[in-house]
């Protein structure tokens, strides 16, 4: 599909103030009446030689209960491994679940894909289909289940880092 040149000015301006592309999908539709899916958003993104941006990390800082325990003396910082700091596990939640999304997804019909960690250690692969369901391509031990904790929790860390990267 190819946009006026006044859409494709709107698209630069949106992707420029910092919108994702849900938001940039929502006002297409909203404001020029152009109905597209979010793939196709995303590969007119691409087309347009425009680069989102990440959403700034949000930080509460009137809980003093939620924040970060200090590294040990020898602990390398996040980031200093050479990976990024949102490429650490998302921090275990009561039920010791910990998850990570990956940041390139090549499992085809999965729009989000990554591993997670179940409080018995027993470790899997999940993914989010195009439908946008949950389920596990490979686990550790065959034919588990988590406990119902586990799963909650799961869903919540799943919910919660999706959210953050925008999807």
């Amino acid at each position: 599909m190819s946009l006026t040149p006044e859409q494709t000015a709107a698209v630069s301006s949106w992707v420029t103030a910092g919108d994702n592309l849900s938001v940039i999908q929502k006002k297409l539709r909203e404001q020029f009446n152009v109905s597209l899916t979010y793939m196709d958003v995303r590969f007119l993104v691409d087309d347009l030689n425009l680069q989102l941006k990440d959403p700034p990390k949000k930080v509460d800082t009137s809980d003093v209960s939620k924040a970060q325990p200090k590294p040990a003396a020898n602990a390398p910082a996040p980031g200093d491994d050479g990976l990024p700091a949102e490429d650490e596990p998302a921090p275990a939640g009561p039920g010791s679940v910990s998850i990570n999304v990956d940041n390139v997804t090549l499992i085809p019909g999965a729009i989000a894909s990554g591993e997670v960690t179940f409080s018995d250690g027993v470790t899997g692969k999940w993914i989010i289909d195009h439908q946008g369901r949950p389920g596990f391509t490979k686990i550790s031990q065959p034919g588990y289940r988590p406990t119902p904790e586990d799963g909650q929790a799961f869903m919540q860390l799943l919910e919660a880092e999706l959210q953050k990267k925008g999807l």
